[in-house]
């Protein structure tokens, strides 16, 4: 894959700033490091973009998540290593990343309505959307992952 535009950030550094400042935002809200990491692997995986499913997974294990909540998250319902209110999030996140076969079902709501107070639910919100736009950039501009470090053969 060829990057469709080299250095995509200082093409539009405005918008950029507006973003970086989201996610300031999103991070100062409350919300869990941790469960912010499992949106946006989620959302990533379901938007299949390599990017951000590179720098995210490495950003959780950096911050103590573990390989097996991350390579089960695509069979979450299907885990029990997730809690109930990550299962909100993530379903949550589902419904939004595919709002327009969704709909944003209340059910799903109704989910993270139990799990969340309202604050939580608009950065919660704000959260997905903003991991939904930054897949769209990084996939629409063929933003490509840092290679992995070659591992030297054992003696």
């Amino acid at each position: 894959m060829i990057p469709r535009i080299h250095e995509p950030f200082s093409m539009a550094p405005a918008g950029i700033k507006a973003m970086f400042a989201v996610e300031a935002s999103i991070a100062n809200s409350g919300l869990e490091k941790s469960l912010l990491h499992l949106v946006k692997l989620r959302a990533s995986q379901i938007n299949r973009c390599a990017f951000c499913l590179h720098m995210h997974a490495t950003d959780a294990r950096a911050d103590g998540e573990t390989e097996m909540r991350i390579f089960l998250l695509d069979a979450w319902r299907e885990s029990s290593l997730y809690t109930a209110r990550e299962r909100a999030a993530l379903a949550w996140t589902e419904a939004l990343t595919n709002v327009a076969q969704t709909g944003a079902p209340d059910e799903d709501y109704a989910l993270v309505e139990a799990a969340f107070s309202e604050a939580e639910r608009v950065n919660l919100t704000l959260a997905i959307g903003s991991i939904n736009l930054w897949n769209r950039l990084q996939i629409g501009l063929r933003a490509m992952h840092p290679e992995p470090e070659a591992k030297a053969d054992a003696a």
